[in-house]
């Protein structure tokens, strides 16, 4: 038993300095939009000050203000997690007044633990509070990355950047960190008088693990903060079955006028091609061209310009006079900026990469 314990402690510590060290270099790197970095930075400093009861929990104990102080801080955890979540996905994120009542749950439970000197009763209840709470955050943060990749996909005609992925991989390795802090809850409540030194042991690696992920992500991307404009609005399917008669067919019209500009002038060449600067060039409102690409022809901005592009690849490596040009010359040459996207929407077009494709088109 006392090898477990002292394990435990082992692994807090490391993984409470490691918290620290990156929480301090999130507040003083230098960068653009701070908001992300202190929300992130803040985080680890709540998630450090609750994993201290790992190894000085008697010295908490001990005190009883400070270890309600430490207690109820866990409540700011998913509250903080979710606004960093939105000020890493929307770049116009600011930090507004009312937010402050995310953390009226903490409130109203340091006030119940100081009167009821940490009754049975209110650690019981705060149990609860905090998974439900857990819960609620989650849900809400997949909806927002949900939400921020439906508006990339009708803006933007790259993948999504590294931030979306880095934020979804945080999303579901912190729901598989918790599961065993919540199998952790469901035996104390089956046994409330023994503890379960191994699933502790298994949080605490568990936790070490995030920790050193999270800093050798933070270590080879340190530029994860790139956000779209949170007041961009998704367009509804609904919006254009109820466009009335006269205005479908102008936009029946918009569109081959569209298709037509895409063949002749070839837009899509251009690697930055947003859906504002196609709107700009082809003189159409934003909102009508995406509602003419997303729900008229039934695609994202991002797969209709993306088909242009693989369409001009495939010519490209269909012509013995460009054979000599490299896959790489070939995918900047038609609009792309990242081999791994050229090959994922190449072989999703054409079932074959495009070395294959070019292999067999050459042999014939």
């Amino acid at each position: 038993m006392d090898y477990k314990i002292d394990l435990i402690s082992s692994i807090g510590k490391i993984t409470f300095f490691l918290m620290l060290v990156l929480s301090v270099f999130l507040f003083t790197v230098k960068t653009v939009r701070k908001a992300p970095n202190r929300l992130l930075g803040s985080l680890l400093l709540i998630i450090a000050f609750d994993l201290s009861g790992f190894f000085i929990g008697e010295w908490f104990e001990a005190r009883t203000n400070l270890n309600i102080i430490k207690t109820v801080s866990s409540l700011l955890q998913m509250p903080l997690f979710y606004l960093y979540v939105q000020s890493a996905c929307y770049s116009d994120f600011k930090l507004k007044t009312w937010q402050s009542a995310h953390g009226i749950p903490a409130l109203v439970f340091l006030i119940l633990f100081w009167a009821t000197s940490f009754s049975t009763t209110s650690i019981h209840l705060f149990e609860i509070v905090g998974e439900l709470q857990w819960f609620a955050y989650m849900i809400a943060v997949f909806i927002v990355l949900k939400r921020r990749k439906d508006i990339y996909q009708e803006n933007y005609s790259q993948p999504s950047p590294k931030i979306y992925k880095w934020l979804f991989q945080f999303a579901i390795i912190s729901c598989v960190g918790h599961s065993f802090v919540f199998i952790r809850w469901i035996l104390s409540l089956a046994q409330p008088d023994q503890e379960n030194l191994n699933i502790n042991v298994i949080i605490s690696f568990s936790t070490l693990f995030i920790m050193t992920w999270f800093v050798f992500k933070a270590l080879y991307n340190p530029i994860l903060f790139s956000g779209v404009q949170s007041t961009q609005k998704l367009l509804k399917s609904k919006n254009y079955e109820k466009l009335p008669h006269a205005h479908s067919v102008q936009l029946r019209k918009e569109i081959v006028r569209l298709q037509h500009f895409m063949v002749q002038e070839k837009p899509y060449l251009d690697f930055e091609l947003t859906l504002q600067k196609l709107a700009a060039q082809i003189n159409i409102s934003e909102k009508e061209l995406s509602l003419a690409i997303n729900h008229h022809l039934g695609k994202h901005f991002f797969d209709f310009v993306n088909e242009y592009r693989i369409a001009e690849a495939k010519t490209i490596l269909s012509s013995v006079e460009q054979k000599n040009l490299t896959i790489l010359e070939v995918l900047y040459q038609v609009g792309f900026n990242s081999k791994s996207s050229f090959y994922t929407a190449f072989k999703k077009a054409t079932d074959q990469t495009p070395t294959d494709y070019r292999k067999a088109k050459l042999a014939n």
